[in-house]
């Protein structure tokens, strides 16, 4: 069970939701430690001065905001929760909005609501009324000093906080050499025809469990074969680098599409048999970090 990291409640108009804020994702992943490769003596974060180079204790460490003239102001946690009260007890939606108007490039991180000190109806009023009208809510949420825009979703029988980017601090691509936009310029017919049926055969229903961290297994094996080996050979990758494409090489574009093509015509049935030879191979077996 993740650790709660914030307890307060949703407010939409006169209604107030009781609820417990929990982390919904985790970091997956190979774990590296940082090593000195002349000593092999671990290198770890610490909390340095930067004028002395000594090390210092979390509680001598408070917030700092510098000013234009250098000098800075202090504020403390409690001093940050009085200036808003309400803002850091509260998620407080402000519009309702339909889900496909948020960009992808906005959701930053998940969480999930859970209701608290006999909120379970009202929590259940709000999930089952969005799903309804088929829209999220839009709301504003104070975590760790920090106010962000989020987006609350209902998703199952849970209610979902996702904190979003402010539009100030989303690039805008203007400056990227980027086509103009449509079916104009130097698109064929030809091209764009067999592009969606390309789409078309490629497309299927969303099962996030099809899709694995083949990066990290194949990090995980290397580590295991390089234990096996003993550290007495060098251990061979386990696959070649895909060899690079130089930009005079240039490859007709309706022969990529035909040739992504041909690549889909072997059977519904076959395809459905190699999918479910990969959802069935057992995943290779982590090996236990070895710490200098």
């Amino acid at each position: 069970m993740p650790r709660m990291i914030w307890k307060g409640a949703i407010s939409f108009g006169l209604v107030h939701v009781p609820v417990a804020l929990y982390p919904a994702s985790q970091e997956v992943g190979v774990d590296f430690d940082w090593l000195d490769k002349r000593s092999m003596d671990p290198v770890g974060y610490k909390r340095v001065n930067k004028r002395t180079g000594k090390e210092i204790n979390r509680e001598d460490i408070v917030k700092g905001i510098k000013l234009d003239d250098g000098d800075y102001v202090l504020l403390s946690e409690e001093e940050i929760k009085d200036a808003f009260p309400k803002s850091t007890q509260t998620i407080e939606i402000e519009s309702f909005v339909k889900a496909s108007e948020i960009p992808f490039i906005l959701p930053e991180k998940p969480f999930y609501l859970e209701p608290i000190g006999k909120g379970e109806r009202v929590y259940a009023l709000l999930r089952e009324s969005m799903l309804s009208a088929g829209v999220i809510g839009i709301a504003r949420v104070v975590m760790h000093t920090k106010e962000h825009l989020a987006a609350l979703v209902p998703s199952g029988p849970a209610l979902i906080l996702n904190t979003i980017r402010w539009a100030s601090e989303v690039r805008s691509p203007a400056e990227l050499k980027l086509p103009a936009p449509g079916k104009g310029g130097s698109l064929k017919p030809t091209e764009l025809k067999m592009a969606a049926q390309l789409i078309s055969d490629m497309t299927a229903p969303w099962k996030p469990e099809t899709y694995t961290d083949t990066f990290t297994a194949a990090v995980e094996a290397l580590v295991q074969a390089r234990r096996d080996a003993g550290k007495t050979y060098q251990v061979t990758p386990l696959e070649d680098a895909p060899e690079q494409v130089s930009s005079s090489n240039v490859v007709d574009l309706t022969d990529l599409l035909a040739q992504s093509l041909a690549k889909r015509k072997p059977s519904t049935d076959a395809q459905k048999a190699s999918s479910d030879l990969a959802l069935k191979a057992p995943a290779p077996k982590r090996a236990p970090r070895k710490r200098a």
